[in-house]
């Protein structure tokens, strides 16, 4: 099984698990008027749908490269983490408009031995899906199961938020159901800022290797004099990189040629994460 099929595994597997978690908060919400425990259960319907754009995402990245794409596809699985984020900051708004509106209304909802069964039911099922779709993304070096993990794992935040609240209503504070709701907003939005950092950090073309650490390999070759310009970027498992190679200026050009492979080979051996490794021949500039 290759590696996109192994990420589509995964997320198939997820959605299924995301989609009963919802189901069974949604319900309950509804059917105890407990605003946080429905915010809730909306945030983990958003873990379905981002598992859908996920996999449209990943669908999409494992073609090979094209005319078009000569690079590959492999930014569409970190789109499909955007995809993620957007449907994250969409609860965000959903769930503090919810919250503001119990506050202003006020209300209580109704505490029962059902309600405590559910949450704690989807709390341990979010738990196992967290360390599992984490194990895989590590494994698999996938963004987008790293990132809906991510998503997933502030359910887990939520949930405790809100078996606390519930625990407050049945205790006599009923204000604390919707102060959950916020606190679960809250979570979202840490949850939306770490997505956005790894999805940027891609897009941006940030450098992936230290230039350092690849002068390093470079300079190991004994018939380089020097090199500069070294240039990263890509996500962490699918690395493109250019640099320009001092050779000595006297050299055959087939030996010049013979060398950069030489050095494009140690490189890549290296680090295996690299895709393709371009390198500019050039001779040593005046008086180095």
């Amino acid at each position: 099984m290759d590696r996109y099929a192994a990420v589509s595994r995964v997320l198939r597997f997820v959605f299924f698990l995301n989609l009963v978690v919802a189901g069974a908060k949604i319900a309950l919400g509804y059917y105890t008027g407990a605003i946080s425990v429905l915010s809730d259960g909306f945030h983990s319907l958003t873990d379905t749908a981002s598992n859908v754009v996920a996999l449209a995402g990943v669908r999409v990245a494992r073609q090979p490269p094209d005319a078009d794409h000569p690079y590959g596809h492999r930014k569409f699985e970190t789109m499909a983490s955007v995809g993620i984020l957007l449907f994250l900051l969409l609860v965000l708004v959903q769930v503090l408009w919810a919250a503001g509106e119990r506050l202003m209304t006020g209300g209580a909802p109704t505490v029962t031995a059902l309600s405590f069964g559910v949450m704690g039911g989807t709390f341990l099922v979010n738990l196992a899906v967290v360390l599992y779709e984490r194990r895989e993304g590590f494994r698999l070096s996938s963004e987008v199961l790293l990132a809906d993990a991510h998503h997933t794992q502030s359910d887990l935040l939520t949930s405790g938020a809100v078996i606390a609240a519930l625990i407050a209503v049945q205790l006599g504070y009923p204000v604390l159901d919707p102060i959950a709701a916020i606190v679960v907003a809250v979570f979202i939005g840490h949850a939306c800022w770490e997505i956005f950092e790894d999805t940027s950090r891609i897009l941006a073309d940030r450098a992936v290797i230290a230039s350092d650490d690849i002068s390093e390999v470079v300079r190991s070759v004994p018939e380089v004099v020097g090199c500069h310009h070294i240039r990263s970027r890509g996500s962490s498992d699918h690395v493109f990189v250019d640099l320009h190679v001092w050779l000595d200026p006297g050299m055959r050009l087939d030996e010049a040629h013979r060398i950069s492979h030489v050095v494009k080979d140690l490189i890549m051996a290296k680090y295996p994460q690299i895709k393709d490794a371009v390198i500019h021949i050039e001779p040593p500039p005046a008086g180095s």
